[in-house]
Parts: structure tokens; sequence; C-alpha cells
């Protein structure tokens, strides 16, 4: 019988009774038992970024799918891929069960469509060489299940971060991400642990697959979208570290290249 741990009642009571800084502790306390969750998946972590890859290498992308938070955490993570890695917003896609509506409002009964994620991926033109990385702290979500299923019976390769083991949609996924992070500090609000493990996980899989596609040098994003004052001065310091040029100079091969990397290379070629 499948239990739901991260349904399970909290291991604190009475909350109302506890003055601030009791709760911000024990929310605390309870958010320190992610990290090493998420730790214990790594093995299955790496697995998937190393099917990710090359995949992505022949053209392909990652869909993320989920319904409410984890919905929006892979709309989260997809949003952040062009500005951090100068990739096209085209290769991290987030869709979320209810579409771009329910990323701030609920939209009802859209999690209980199992056909819907299937045909959203459908009209997005899937093929074999992307992956689909299913998410719900439950493992139950209908919207997600049925894309997996489906995607996994036309040859694409799923994956599910989950904070349940043997869950439905880990049954659905070929590299099922289990992250027991225990109950929550209320009870069934997965938003808290389970989201902060999902959304470290996300920036794991994210970073690890756009270093090894060669978006990062050394420790620093180079492709980087210049989109504010800040990146741009942030790039030119990058410029200036790496070419020894004055930061006016910096500044304008930066900004005629449109990328610290672009600008390196044409200005050592």
């Amino acid at each position: 019988m499948f239990i739901k741990i991260s349904e399970q009642p909290s291991l604190y009571n009475d909350l109302e009774k506890k003055p601030v800084r009791e709760l911000l502790e024990d929310i605390n306390t309870e958010d320190q038992k992610v990290a090493l969750a998420v730790r214990k998946a790594i093995p299955q972590i790496e697995k998937l970024v190393n099917e990710i890859v090359p995949r992505m290498k022949q053209g392909g992308r990652i869909f993320y799918m989920g319904a409410g938070t984890s919905g929006r955490l892979g709309v989260l993570d997809a949003s952040e891929i062009p500005p951090t890695f100068g990739m096209p917003n085209t290769l991290v896609i987030g869709l979320i069960a209810g579409g771009d509506t329910a990323l701030r409002n609920p939209v009802e009964n859209a999690e209980d469509d199992t056909a819907r994620g299937w045909e959203e991926l459908v009209e997005r033109n899937i093929s074999h060489k992307d992956v689909v990385v299913g998410i719900a702290a439950s493992g139950t979500t209908p919207y997600v299940i049925g894309a997996l299923q489906e995607a996994r019976e036309h040859g694409i390769l799923t994956a599910c971060i989950t904070s349940n083991p043997d869950s439905p949609m880990a049954a659905a996924s070929d590299i099922p991400i289990e992250m027991i992070v225990g109950p929550e500090y209320v009870t069934g609000s997965s938003r808290m642990k389970s989201g902060t493990g999902q959304k470290m996980i996300l920036n794991m899989i994210t970073t690890s697959v756009m270093i090894q596609l060669g978006r990062v040098k050394g420790n620093k994003m180079v492709n980087m979208q210049l989109s504010n004052q800040k990146l741009v001065d942030r790039g030119t310091r990058m410029i200036v570290e790496e070419l020894g040029l004055d930061y006016g100079k910096a500044k304008a091969l930066l900004l005629m290249h449109g990328s610290v990397k672009k600008a390196v290379d044409a200005y050592r070629g």
C-alpha cells in the first residue's frame, strides 16, 4: 500500500500557541533535513544529468511538468536558463497544470486532467531527443503521471522528483528521484520542505547540464544575458580580469559582442 510520507502529521503541534522565535527555529530545524535528503538522491540526479547532456547536444530539450508549487518551481528554473547561461528559452521548458494563469492563481481541477499534459507536449513537437521530468511532492498528480506514461510509451526518457518512495509517478519514470524529507512543519504543506528540495534539485540538474554544455568558464557565467546594468558591470569585470584591459575598453568590447565569451574570443582571435 502506497503511503504518502509528505502527508503524514507534523512532528510539531499547537503551532498557533508558539511564539514567533520558536516557529522560526522549528521551521529552520526542519529545513536542515532537506539538504541531507537531496544528498541521498545524488546518484539518481547524476544518472539523469548524464542522460540529458547527450540528448541536448543533439538538439533535445528538458520539459518540467507539475501542478501548483511543483509546477511553479519548474517554470521558475526554466525561466532562469536564458539570462544565466545565454541559451534560448526553447531548451528548458516548464509546463504547469492550468497554464500560465496557474502561476498566480489556482486553476480548479487542472491537475486532475490525465490527458492534458501529453497534449501540451505534442503541441510542442515532443521527440525522442527530449526528456520529460515530472515534479510532484505527492507522486500522484494525474496531469504529470499521464504525461510521463505517454512519453515513455513513445520512447522518450522520463524522470521525476517526488517526496514519497514507490509512488505512481515513480512507476511511470525511467529515473525516479526520491528525496524523502519527511512530514511537513504544517501538515501536508508541500510548499515547505518538499518545495525547497525540488528547487535544490532543479538547480543541480540545469546548472550541471549547462556546465557540461560549456556555458560556464572557470566558475563564471560567461554567456549570461546583459539584461541590466549590474550584469553589464559583472561581465565587464570578468573581461578586465581575463584580458587585463582597463574597465572602459572592457565594457566597450562586451557591449559590442554581447557576451563575455564572445568578447574574449573576438579579442584573442
